[in-house]
C-alpha cells in the first residue's frame, strides 16, 4: 500500500515544525496519531435490523474497514432494551487507513458542512485527544443521497500521544484541521 499523502505530510513538515515550535531534543517526542475510532449509537437498531444493515454498510463505506456491533452490557427497561441487543457500531482506524480516513475528513467532508465556520477547538479532552461530533453522513462523498434511508450522525474521536491540549491542538492544526476561532 502507497504511503497517504497526509503521513508524507506529517513526516517531511509536521514533525520538524512541531520540534522547533516545542523545543523537543528527540524526534520521539513529537506527538502523533495513535487511531481514530468512528463510533454511531443506533437507538432504533433494538426494534430495527434494517436500520442496523444500513447503518454498518454506510460506516464501511465510509471508512473502508468494516465497523463492529456494540451490544448492550446490561437491560434498561425504560428504554426497552435488553442485554446483548445491539445499541451501535463502532471502527478503530489505525496506520494507513487511518491517515487516509483523516486526510478524506479534513479535505473532502469538514468542508461540505452547511454554514461551515470551522470545527470547535474546545473539544480536547486535557490529554491532547480531539472529539467531533458530525451530524449527518451526507458531508462523505463516498455516501450518495438517494441510497440512505434515514440522515444519522457519528462521533469521531482522534487519539494523539500529546501530553496536553496544546500540543495536541498544534498537531491537528499542522495537519490541516480547520480549528474556528475562540
Amino acid at each position: 500500500m502507497a504511503t497517504t499523502r497526509l503521513k508524507k505530510v506529517y513526516h517531511e513538515t509536521i514533525v520538524p515544525k512541531l520540534m522547533k515550535d516545542f523545543q523537543y531534543t528527540n524526534i520521539h517526542q513529537v506527538p502523533k496519531l495513535v487511531k481514530v475510532t468512528v463510533n454511531r449509537g443506533l437507538g432504533e437498531a433494538a426494534q430495527n435490523a434494517k436500520s442496523l444493515e444500513a447503518s454498518i454498510n454506510e460506516i464501511a463505506l465510509i471508512t473502508a474497514q468494516k465497523p463492529v456491533v456494540t451490544r448492550a452490557k446490561k437491560a434498561i427497561a425504560g428504554f426497552k432494551i435488553r442485554q446483548g441487543m445491539p445499541v451501535g457500531i463502532m471502527v478503530t482506524l489505525r496506520g494507513e487507513r487511518m491517515y487516509a480516513f483523516l486526510d478524506r475528513l479534513i479535505s473532502l467532508a469538514l468542508p461540505r458542512i452547511r454554514d461551515f465556520r470551522g470545527i470547535s477547538p474546545k473539544s480536547f479532552d486535557g490529554r491532547g485527544n480531539y472529539t467531533l461530533g458530525v451530524r449527518e453522513q451526507l458531508i462523505f462523498p463516498e455516501v450518495e443521497y438517494d441510497s440512505i434511508d434515514q440522515v444519522r450522525g457519528m462521533d469521531i474521536s482522534i487519539i494523539t500521544t500529546a501530553k496536553n491540549d496544546e500540543e495536541g491542538r498544534a498537531l491537528l492544526k499542522e495537519m490541516g484541521m480547520p480549528f474556528r476561532d475562540q
